[in-house]
């Protein structure tokens, strides 16, 4: 956790980390594990780029003083909570009911994000209920519980590149959570890559999620996969070019169609431009101060 803070803060903030409450605290020692979350919280909550916490499940008993003692304890730094292995909507919504209750006993009066971890066929089969959740702002896919959860009919192959891609049944789940995430403007978020020292893989993961399957973040597992990840997810500068060009030409124009560089560009483009240049202000691009302007109204 320590490693994975500085490296954000050298980074300047253009990724987020996650300190996990969940696979990260021994058995037994989960109190003592969330003492020093919370520590690391209050010392680094202060730095660029968000920071959040990864809580237990529903089905076991720490998950609801996970919530409760770091919000109390940490609220004000915190950026986002990850809820895993959720089997219904209705657990993910009771989750964020608890998360609710404890901002209000905190007088935090801003949301917290919730990030849902989507690894099991019951929120699958209610991805659309779950994106529409108060409160969430990512799915992410949880690749090894999914696949172990299908009790050995997915072969172990699909962990990895190719098959994480090309197996139907991951494929089909894959499809399902990024469809119903953008429908709902929630961020689809891709799994990691195990092989965690090869860089050029996860480079040409992050490539096929991106490009086949809209996905618009992925998560990293070692610090060798967030320059390619960063890379691959960051926007085109060409497109960033062009939407400064397009955007500024359609203002001019009071937002009615416009002719720029032989093309037609309507409100659809406006629309499409207006998320490049604010992905590419998440990336860290410099941009002009009229598009700066923009994105802070």
């Amino acid at each position: 956790m320590t490693k994975a803070l500085a490296l954000q803060a050298e980074h300047g903030g253009t990724f987020d980390v996650t300190l996990d409450l969940e696979d990260g605290a021994p058995a037994g020692r989960e109190a003592e594990h969330r003492e020093l979350v919370v520590e690391m919280l209050r010392a680094h909550g202060h730095q660029a780029g968000a920071i959040g916490v990864r809580v237990h499940d529903i089905s076991t008993p720490h998950w609801r003083d996970d919530i409760d003692f770091v919000v109390a304890n940490a609220g004000a730094h915190i950026a986002h909570v990850t809820f895993p292995k959720a089997t219904s909507a209705r657990q993910v919504q009771a989750m964020i009911t608890q998360l609710q209750a404890a901002c209000a006993r905190a007088g935090l009066e801003r949301e917290i994000a919730v990030h849902v971890l989507v690894e099991t066929h019951g929120l699958l089969a209610e991805v659309q209920l779950a994106a529409g959740l108060p409160w969430v702002a990512v799915f992410d896919f949880g690749l090894m519980d999914f696949v172990s959860a299908h009790h050995g009919a997915i072969p172990a192959l699909a962990l990895r590149s190719p098959g994480q891609f090309d197996h139907a049944l991951v494929r089909r789940a894959k499809v399902e959570l990024v469809a119903a995430a953008l429908a709902h403007g929630v961020v689809p978020a891709h799994n990691v890559t195990v092989a965690f020292d090869d860089v050029e893989q996860t480079r040409a993961d992050a490539l096929r999620a991106r490009d086949e399957f809209g996905f618009l973040r992925m998560w990293s597992i070692h610090p060798a996969q967030i320059a390619p990840i960063l890379e691959v997810f960051a926007p085109d500068a060409h497109d960033v070019a062009t939407g400064i060009d397009v955007l500024r030409a359609g203002a001019a124009a009071s937002w009615a169609p416009i002719r720029h560089a032989e093309q037609l560009h309507d409100r659809a483009s406006y629309r499409f431009f207006w998320h490049v240049l604010e992905r590419a202000h998440a990336a860290g691009f410099a941009l002009p101060d009229d598009v700066l302007t923009w994105l802070g109204d």
